[in-house]
């Protein structure tokens, strides 16, 4: 297994260590003090056990000194631009990258860890300097003001998805306890995701996890933590996207609306699943009301991923995109607030820092934004192709030693004489041949498949239909 994945990296041109020249710049660069100082506030990080780069850190409150109507959300976000400068050799080296790999046998950080693990990354207990968000919110969770300014913080926990999960179903939390407000606030956000429109799938997560006898794959859903921290996310990219928006400058993250072929196509998908999606019903709505342990619901899932493509970057300065907003968002959006994972969001950053200051975006930001789009899409063109190709292996070492075994699966999808399948048991999807005619085998229903082959060195599986 070391050996195919040490193939993949060569294969696939993953960049390996740092040059001399990037670590000594990461580890003598020093961000200027801000004047803000918000030491006082008990942010708190929310991120996978273990984590080291920590983008963000967020404190929630109701608003009003009485406890009055809505909320405040703070959200500190890593100082990446204090610590890059601008043309040197953390900035090179971040633009050949465009963003953090991760990978079975190690992740391929956009920056030196001594950066993305260390000095830039909110850890707890550490004063960070940090981009600091703070959003109103009405009783309903709507947006009412947003700005950004750099400010000094410090996290005072690094909490992570499966305990604060286990301390909100406890409950009984204190009133200044942080994650006592997260609940409300990421409900409300996900039902303002309802009136607006937008549609998250919560796809099943697949994660390849190493152990002491190798790697297996864990196939699970998403705790409500993490959802209701990401709706933090992403209403803070939201905040951002309307702030260039209305000032002309900036970098949106863009996705048009699906077309009318598409969803006819989708609608005739779901309709033979036998899970009609009625014309009353909004998208994001029908989704939502999916069983999610009935075997047809993963391939509908499946159906409802290719409705929504052609994600994109879109760099302006005078004039904004034609198509702005991300449809399955359904509002515009920018990438903010992973700036040591992601390069896009230190331009971000200092753009929407500098409108809310009423100062001018910084020369080295502006003149180098068209640059961005192309930087983006190499990297995420990359990272999916490098992160499908390592599943891809794993996924054959979890057969290789099983061939001639049968195992249960759904099929997700047909395609002429190819059905593309599940198996419950190792979490496995590969395709096999499958008789003509979507009548026999459809997708969504259950199958029974035998492990022909596997092979690790290309991760290329082969799997009969049984019966």
């Amino acid at each position: 297994m070391a050996a195919a994945l040490a193939a993949l990296r060569i294969e696939h041109e993953v960049p390996a260590a740092f040059a001399p020249d990037a670590l000594d710049e990461a580890g003598s660069a020093a961000p200027d003090l801000p004047a803000l100082d918000l030491r006082d506030l008990p942010f708190v990080t929310l991120d996978p056990a273990g984590s080291r780069d920590l983008d963000q850190a967020f404190h929630l409150e109701r608003r009003g000194p009485d406890g009055g109507a809505g909320f405040t959300v703070r959200y500190a976000i890593a100082d990446v631009p204090g610590f890059v400068r601008p043309d040197g050799a953390v900035d090179a080296e971040a633009r050949r990258r465009g963003q953090t790999l991760y990978l079975p046998d190690g992740s391929v950080p956009l920056h030196p860890p001594i950066l993305s693990e260390g000095r830039a990354s909110l850890l707890p207990g550490e004063e960070r300097t940090a981009y600091v968000w703070t959003i109103g919110l009405d009783d309903a969770g709507v947006q009412l003001d947003a700005r950004v300014e750099r400010a000094l913080v410090r996290s005072r926990a690094q909490l992570d998805y499966a305990s604060a999960q286990a301390s909100v179903d406890r409950g009984g939390l204190a009133a200044d306890d942080p994650l006592a407000l997260l609940p409300e606030i990421g409900r409300l956000r996900i039902e303002q995701e309802h009136v607006r429109g937008g549609a998250s799938l919560n796809l099943p997560e697949e994660e390849i996890v190493r152990d002491a006898q190798g790697y297996r794959i864990e196939r699970r859903r998403p705790l409500p933590v993490e959802e209701w921290n990401a709706q933090l996310s992403l209403l803070t990219g939201m905040a951002a996207g309307r702030m260039m928006l209305d000032a002309r400058i900036g970098l949106l993250r863009t996705m048009p609306p699906p077309t009318l072929e598409a969803l006819r196509t989708f609608r005739t998908r779901v309709r033979a699943l036998g899970a009609p999606w009625e014309d009353r019903i909004a998208y994001g709505d029908y989704l939502r009301a999916l069983d999610p342990d009935a075997p047809r619901t993963a391939a509908i899932l499946q159906a409802a991923a290719s409705l929504f493509r052609g994600a994109d970057y879109a760099a302006f300065d005078g004039e904004a995109p034609p198509e702005p907003a991300q449809a399955a968002i359904a509002a515009p959006y920018a990438h903010v607030t992973a700036p040591l994972r992601r390069l896009a969001d230190r331009w971000g950053l200092v753009i929407c820092a500098a409108l809310c200051a009423g100062s001018e975006v910084p020369e080295w930001a502006r003149a180098s934004l068209p640059e961005l789009p192309a930087l983006m899409r190499s990297s995420t063109q990359r990272a999916s192709q490098v992160t499908g190709a390592a599943l891809d292996r794993v996924e054959a070492a979890l057969l290789r030693d099983r061939c001639g075994e049968v195992f249960d699966a759904v099929v997700l999808e047909r395609r002429g004489a190819q059905a593309r399948v599940q198996i419950v048991d190792p979490p496995v999807t590969a395709s096999c041949p499958a008789p003509e005619g979507e009548e026999t085998h459809p997708a969504g229903s259950t199958v029974r498949v035998r492990a022909v082959s596997a092979d690790v060195a290309t991760g290329r599986i082969r799997l009969a239909l049984v019966g």
